[in-house]
């Protein structure tokens, strides 16, 4: 895996600006919404269905042998802007001990809203496992 980072641009935080991966099994993950393996959501806060939705993501690469670090691309589809903002501190904690230090490419856009009215956040994400 080799992280792109043109030369004289500013080096982005929390993300990468493109990854570049030769060989390996590409393992593509649904976009994962905040609610446990049964089904419900537990938490309401932003911060707490991140964490879940983060959590949900690993269990389905693990089904794969997956690890956090062959992530290489995550989309983040929230409902609530501001409500994205407010919640950055518990976003990078909760990322910090799910995922670590990897930061794949990513993109987060604001949504009208999603299938389900309880989810404040989907994420859907593409990893490539070495061969």
């Amino acid at each position: 895996m080799q992280i792109l980072q043109p030369p004289g641009w500013a080096r982005p935080r929390g993300y990468s600006n493109g990854i570049a991966v030769r060989g390996g099994r590409t393992v593509y993950v649904a976009g994962q919404v905040g609610w446990t393996a049964e089904g419900n959501f537990a938490e309401k806060s932003f911060g707490g269905q991140f964490r879940q939705a983060l959590a949900n993501i690993l269990a389905v690469l693990a089904e794969a042998g997956g690890r956090p670090e062959h992530i290489v691309r995550m989309t983040w589809y929230v409902v609530d802007r501001g409500e994205y903002f407010r919640a950055l501190g518990e976003i990078g904690t909760a990322y910090r001990e799910l995922i670590g230090r990897h930061y794949p490419v990513m993109t987060v856009v604001e949504v009208r809203g999603l299938v389900d009215a309880e989810a404040r956040l989907e994420i859907e994400a593409t990893a490539v496992i070495p061969d």
